[in-house]
Parts: structure tokens; sequence; C-alpha cells
């Protein structure tokens, strides 16, 4: 006959005090950690699937003459052409005019 053996409370050790720290720390630290994760996805989300705000791109832009235009940018009030002749021409957002004319060395 085999008698049943239960397990008390006598039977199994208690985990000195700086161990059941431990574990308590590791356990929170875990749950943050997934909580983090679970944020930081949750928000790449939320950004990736925003209908995106287009930009107030001029209608047409007039270089000068024999210029050939190889970058765009756009700032608050302007805009500039990088040139292929190694100059950046900046341009009022609003009038359309020729600001200044930046020579690249």
């Amino acid at each position: 006959m085999t008698k049943d053996r239960r397990v008390d409370d006598m039977d199994t050790p208690e985990l000195p005090a700086n161990l059941a720290f431990l574990r308590r720390l590791v356990t929170v630290l875990t749950i943050i950690m997934i909580g983090g994760v679970v944020t930081v996805v949750g928000l790449l989300v939320i950004r990736l699937n925003a209908n995106p705000v287009p930009l107030p791109l001029p209608d047409s832009v007039t270089l000068p003459d024999g210029t050939e235009a190889t970058a765009f940018t756009i700032g608050s009030d302007w805009y500039a052409v990088v040139s292929a002749e190694d100059e950046i021409l900046i341009f009022d957002q609003v009038t359309g005019t020729l600001r200044q004319t930046i020579a690249i060395d």
C-alpha cells in the first residue's frame, strides 16, 4: 500500500530574505519590460496608421536659365533647390522669388 504524501509547509524551506526580494524584483521588472514593449508597439502602430499631413509644395518652380535641379527641400517660409552646378537656390515660398544663392565649395 502506498500512502499519499502531502507537502507540508515544513517540507519546503523558506527562501532567504535577499533572495525573495530578488525574485520579486525580477518579476516586477519583467512585467515592466512587457508593458514597455507593448506600449512601443502600440505607439508604432498608431503612428504608422495615421494619415500623413501633406506638405504645401509649390505648384511650379521657375529656375534660372540653364539650371538643372538635383534636390529639393522645403522650410517654414522658403524652399531650396540644389542645382547640378553646385549651388543652393533659396526661394520665397509665397511669392516664388529667388531670395539667395549659395555656392557650394
